[in-house]
């Protein structure tokens, strides 16, 4: 799986290292937009894949990241009362402005600003997850204590 990466995984890979990180970011074949496409196309479950979703503050107008088990819904109410303010799912623009990358890539590091990240505790029952590296086709192997260092991301009952 080795080779060259797209300029935006090429980014994600650049944001581990600069972390100290030694994971490893791969571009496959087939789409990893979605949780349960990016399970298919690794060969885990859906439950290992851990989904970076980002809102909009509703008042502020800050992004927030939430990264939350394939399988499992945010509870956005639950969200708002940890935010401090209502908030709402961003559209596609504000998400590309907040992270630099686009919904069904975007990773839990290498955004263009710092975002107020909070992180589904049942990701933490697996020894490995995988997350979007930038594109709709690139993923990053990395265990769940990863995750928490990396983010600094809060972590959290999402539902």
């Amino acid at each position: 799986m080795a080779g060259l990466l797209s300029l935006s995984a090429q980014k994600v890979q650049d944001a581990l290292k600069a972390l100290g990180l030694d994971n490893e970011v791969v571009e496959l074949p087939d789409t990893t937009r979605s949780a349960a496409e990016a399970a298919a196309a690794i060969g885990c479950t859906v439950a290992q894949i851990a989904k970076s979703l980002i809102f909009r503050s509703k008042n502020s107008g800050k992004a927030v990241l939430v990264i939350a088990s394939g399988v499992n819904r945010v509870n956005e109410k639950r969200l708002a009362e940890l935010a401090g303010e209502r908030i709402e799912r961003a559209d596609a623009d504000f998400v590309r402005q907040k992270t630099g990358f686009v919904i069904g890539g975007v990773p839990p590091v290498g955004h263009l600003e710092r975002l107020e990240t909070f992180i589904d505790q049942d990701l933490l029952k697996y020894q490995e997850i995988w997350a979007a590296a930038g594109n709709p086709n690139a993923v990053f192997k990395l265990a769940p204590s990863e995750l928490v260092r990396m983010t600094g991301g809060q972590v959290m009952s999402i539902q």
